[in-house]
């Protein structure tokens, strides 16, 4: 074996068992999701359940205003993997020429013009009629109760309410009315409630009741969703001029047709074959198929160029992902991208090629006959014109991904599922969370931020474009062997998901790490690339690295010209995973320990 041992010791067990697994990023959203399987609900019904708990209990994280894309096989047809489509586009009026008239060089990373159409909850309750065994209000009771009747707060998401206190109460006083009650933050471990929320998922229950099935009585809590009281709260929300990142004010775009004119939905998954594996993303609108281009770049590769903890795999790894990464941003959109082309052994080949012993420092997309790769501004600083007097960026901007410090701060969430069926889910809802926009009292959560990852330069693979999606970060995988779902994992991590999941994948494909030994195992990530949030930027050379990756590694990297910045030694990734075995039925489930925050549950 190439490959450095795992450390026997691991946090916690990885679970075994033939039942059902559910793994997340909070303890409560997988005891949700479990509780859903030990009542007789499959897969489907537990992620569900699960995800609307998410949007309670960690809305520093997400949100029902927000989106979210999850892959997916089913009993009866486990070896297709499904993309459940839950990212919405940019509304009608959402120009660049809106946008430029408002005086902006960029989408702002927070304020209501950063809204792309909310998506998560038509993708949670189109999964839940199609695939799903459960009643809404049965799927639903868990969210309502924490709502309603309150859970522990997370510290994580005081210390946000406190980096945008300021804010809230200076510019979005109704984010202030929810989040800081009596002009305070409330303390971690301190019940905290969202009434409004649980009034907003009892009258989607409610429009529902008076039709004759399941799949109708979700349906009409969909379009009450869509053109209901929801609708037009959300709408009416964003024509009052607000604060934005830019420092500036100004009123959002979402529109009533933008809502009445989305719905969810499935695609076909993009896949590409790895050590007899089978790895399944998201299309080119995500960022998912970067993550397969990096594999398979990597496979041309000998397995000890592919050990995540030696110098050599680590740089091999870094420099392979800044490959890909400049190729999601040079062709990457919801547009015709030639993925084919991208993922073609002669492509990958001639990609490996320019990886040498040392860190490359440029920004290098490949070349795609034809086409012309778009060569994005690679700023490493930006401050808004509007700022730049005061000295201060505004509060509540981007995804709030990692500190310059290398300090993960935290965003998005996760959730993975398995059932004894066979169902397996992965998905990473993200977004509208409560440090996006001003909160929208009748609802109890505020909008989501995605079109930030447009441009407003023309001729972009991502330009912002009326009715087309932004480029997502959000990046679930399921993982196929023989023709069989055996793997659903997830991380969230903005522009690190892909890059904090690479390592686990190497790690238990190749390395024959367990699922847990590889989710403890130290990681890294690169920004050598152009941020996908607000404000944009970029460090050259850039590698951030956990420091249990050990001395030796990390002075044998900065010999090699990367630019490393060493973080805490359990700070980066928040991966969770499902696992099962096709042969036997045994069903694993691992969870992150960073953050004392992600547990799985199963038996």
């Amino acid at each position: 074996m190439t490959f450095t041992a795992p450390e026997q010791f691991t946090t916690r067990p990885t679970l075994q068992g033939t039942f059902g697994m559910s793994a997340s990023t909070h303890w409560l959203a997988t005891a949700a999701a479990q509780a859903v399987l030990e009542r007789g609900g499959n897969a489907f019904d537990a992620a569900t359940a699960g995800a609307f708990v998410l949007h309670v209990v960690e809305p520093h994280l997400n949100g029902p205003g927000g989106d979210m894309t999850g892959v997916f096989v089913t009993a009866s047809d486990p070896g297709k993997p499904v993309v459940l489509m839950g990212q919405g586009p940019a509304p009608a009026a959402a120009t660049v020429e809106h946008y430029r008239a408002e005086g902006l060089e960029l989408v702002p990373g927070s304020g209501a013009l950063a809204a792309a159409v909310p998506a998560a909850v038509d993708a949670w309750l189109l999964l839940l009629r199609d695939h799903g065994t459960w009643e809404l209000d049965a799927v639903l009771e868990f969210a309502v109760d924490y709502a309603r009747d309150g859970h522990p707060m997370l510290g994580r998401v005081g210390t946000t309410i406190a980096a945008v206190a300021e804010l809230f109460q200076e510019h979005w006083p109704s984010s202030a009315e929810l989040w800081m009650p009596g002009g305070r933050i409330p303390a971690e471990g301190e019940l905290i409630r969202n009434p409004a929320y649980a009034r907003t998922l009892e009258r989607l229950i409610a429009a529902g009741l008076a039709d004759s099935s399941r799949e109708a009585r979700i349906d009409a809590a969909r379009r009450e969703w869509s053109e209901g009281f929801v609708a037009h709260a959300m709408v009416e929300s964003v024509q009052t001029p607000h604060r934005h990142s830019s420092g500036t004010d100004h009123a959002g775009v979402l529109a009533l047709p933008d809502l009445a004119g989305f719905a969810a939905g499935y695609e076909a998954a993009a896949t590409v074959e790895f050590r007899g594996h089978t790895i399944a993303k998201t299309g080119p609108w995500g960022q998912g198929p970067a993550l397969l281009q990096t594999l398979a770049i990597l496979d041309g590769f000998e397995d000890r160029f592919l050990d995540p903890s030696t110098e050599l795999g680590a740089h091999t790894i870094l420099e392979a992902q800044k490959l890909a990464l400049a190729d999601r941003e040079a062709y990457y959109g919801d547009t015709d991208v030639p993925l084919d082309y991208l993922l073609s052994e002669e492509y990958c080949a001639g990609r490996r090629a320019l990886i040498t012993e040392r860190a490359s420092h440029e920004f290098r997309p490949g070349q795609v006959p034809g086409r012309e790769p778009y060569l994005p501004v690679l700023r490493t600083e930006y401050t808004p014109p509007a700022l730049a007097q005061v000295g201060s960026v505004g509060l509540g901007v981007g995804e709030p991904t990692v500190a310059p410090s290398g300090e993960t701060r935290g965003d998005t969430c996760h959730i993975d599922v398995v059932d004894r069926w066979g169902n397996m889910v992965s998905a990473t809802p993200s977004g509208g969370w409560l440090q996006s926009s001003p909160a929208i009292p009748e609802l109890g959560f505020c909008l989501g931020t995605r079109l930030q990852m447009t441009w407003l330069e023309p001729g972009t693979p991502s330009t912002l474009t009326p009715g087309k999606r932004p480029r997502t970060t959000l990046t679930p995988t399921l993982v196929l062997r023989e023709g069989r779902a055996v793997t659903a994992l997830g991380s969230p991590g903005g522009d690190q998901q892909d890059q904090w999941q690479l390592p686990y994948l190497l790690r238990t494909i190749v390395g024959g790490y367990s699922p847990q030994q590889a989710i403890d195992a130290p990681t890294f990530h690169t920004t050598s690339m152009p941020g996908s949030f607000w404000p944009r930027t970029w460090e050259p050379g850039g590698a951030v690295v956990e420091d249990r990756l050990g001395g030796d590694v990390i002075a044998g990297l900065e010999r090699r010209g990367h630019v490393v910045t060493v973080a805490g030694g359990w700070t980066l990734g928040r991966l969770s995973a499902v696992v099962r075995d096709p042969a036997t039925g045994v069903l694993q489930a691992a969870a992150n320990p960073r953050g004392a925050q992600g547990y799985a549950a199963g038996r």
